[in-house]
């Protein structure tokens, strides 16, 4: 009897130490894969959100799941907005502040970000498209291919076709990140015979948050359009090959712009114009379908978001949170202020800036308000908008000086974004709100104070101006971190 129950207490331990790694892998095959789509140089302007453009695809995805009307970029530019929601920090607290073409790279290249992280938790990490984040080799993908920008929109086809092999290939729970080219400039009327039907500047009125209207502008604003209609079918073809996978089913599925539009008053900007983009998020049958929120959020929430999707923990030090309790209906989503800034792009237009809003009034504070904006003229003489001045001489006067003041700003903007959604109507000079605007003015410092922001001393601020204006022309690595005290940031787990 005794040898037969250590036969049994045997046998149990051996059925157990079998079992063990069988669970664990089941486990890891359960969790939901990620699909992340990423375009370029596009606000919020799909059907879905109200705009004069059909874009089916995104509009059904929207459909079955949920879609924001109020989320923002921390930054309005390709590398700082990427390297953000990447690391889930702000441009000055990771240092990548302008684009990774001119040598603006992350202070720290071994601090946490979403590609590593989700591989050490049992994710197959993937990209197409261009990553454009500097140093390159911070982000250990097992997999990338279409690593440029791909801005002549070659080969257009190859997105979805690499993304269904890469989907059937992995056995592990995936992260996907796709980067499209559109609607990043120059504006393609028709690739590969994308769009079918391309509209022009006839049929179309301009962006509204541009204000003027000349012929060239309508031109401009269709051939946004026809990228962003190509984008959309491209995205169809990607969604075909997940569900031909058959993976959709436990895919969570996240779509964004990198930030607004290439175009007047938009990119490069702290305006709504530059730093509202489109978000929507679906998972079929894992979430809340059919749902459009007000809530403000960031991308810097699609890391905290990621990780809660992965059943992993979100480090402390970031400063975004999870969307699940939106996405799922149950519990609270609390933010009650939203933050953004800008630094350079290309050296050609450094003007440092902050910017805070709440549920109705936004805040911008011009940190060298006595300094000319260089992205005013670099705008238009880049793009070489034909007779600007003489459309912004024959607008209404609250047009005229909005470019005025674009131009030359004041030190502090604001404005009510319930009646003056594209900030035409500065209310920073009425005495009537100065309340709000102190008010905003002490949230903006605080959390320029808690995220260890060098900005906070205009006399940094003017010395990062100087250095890169003094490089503009060339391709200077000026490292953000010679500006910043590192010692209290904490990037580590």
């Amino acid at each position: 009897m005794k040898g037969d129950n250590l036969i049994l207490v045997i046998g149990i331990f051996l059925l157990n130490l079998f079992l063990i790694p069988v669970h664990s892998q089941s486990v890891n095959e359960s969790l939901p894969n990620i699909l992340f789509i990423v375009s370029e140089d596009n606000g919020p302007e799909l059907s879905c959100y109200g705009a004069p453009v059909p874009t089916p695809h995104l509009d059904e995805l929207a459909k079955n799941g949920v879609l924001f009307l109020n989320a923002y970029v921390p930054q309005a530019g390709c590398s700082p907005s990427r390297a953000a929601f990447l690391t889930g920090l702000y441009p000055h607290q990771n240092g990548q502040v302008g684009l990774a073409t001119w040598k603006y790279h992350m202070y720290d290249k071994d601090a946490p970000n979403m590609i590593n992280t989700l591989k050490e938790g049992g994710y197959r990490t993937g990209m197409l498209g261009k990553l454009h984040v500097n140093p390159e080799k911070a982000f250990d993908l097992d997999y990338w291919e279409i690593p440029d920008a791909n801005f002549k929109r070659k080969d257009l086809s190859r997105y979805a076709d690499l993304a269904g092999q890469f989907l059937r290939s992995s056995e592990k729970p995936f992260f996907l990140q796709v980067n499209y080219p559109d609607a990043h400039r120059p504006f393609m009327d028709q690739i590969e015979g994308l769009p079918t039907e391309p509209l022009n500047g006839k049929d179309v009125e301009i962006l509204p948050y541009m204000g003027l209207d000349n012929a060239q502008l309508r031109e401009e604003t269709a051939g946004y359009y026809n990228s962003i209609m190509r984008l959309d079918h491209l995205i169809g073809d990607l969604l075909e090959e997940l569900k031909a996978s058959g993976k959709y089913n436990n895919t969570l599925i996240v779509y964004i712009g990198d930030h607004g539009g290439d175009i007047l008053r938009g990119k490069r900007t702290c305006y709504e114009g530059g730093l509202k983009i489109p978000m929507i998020i679906s998972f079929p049958g894992a979430m809340r379908t059919n749902h459009v929120s007000n809530d403000l959020v960031s991308s810097l929430d699609l890391f905290p978001t990621f990780l809660e999707t992965a059943e992993m923990k979100t480090p402390k030090h970031l400063p975004g949170q999870s969307l699940w309790p939106i996405l799922s209906g149950k519990g609270s989503f609390k933010r009650k202020f939203l933050f953004s800034e800008y630094h350079v792009h290309s050296n050609h237009n450094p003007y440092p800036q902050r910017a805070v809003r709440n549920r109705q009034y936004k805040l911008i504070h011009n940190l060298l308000h006595d300094k000319e904006n260089p992205r005013y003229e670099f705008t238009i003489d880049h793009f070489h908008f034909n007779d600007i001045d003489e459309t912004i001489q024959s607008s209404p006067i609250y047009i005229q000086e909005a470019y005025r003041r674009m131009k030359h700003p004041p030190e502090y903007e604001l404005y009510d974004l319930h009646a003056d959604p594209f900030e035409w109507n500065n209310l920073a000079v009425d005495i009537r709100y100065k309340k709000t605007l102190n008010k905003l003015i002490r949230k903006l410092k605080d959390w320029q104070q808690k995220t260890n922001d060098p900005f906070i001393d205009k006399s940094v601020a003017e010395r990062f101006f100087q250095d890169v204006t003094n490089t503009e022309e060339q391709k200077v690595d000026i490292p953000y971190s010679l500006y910043m005290d590192m010692s209290n940031i904490k990037t580590k787990k």
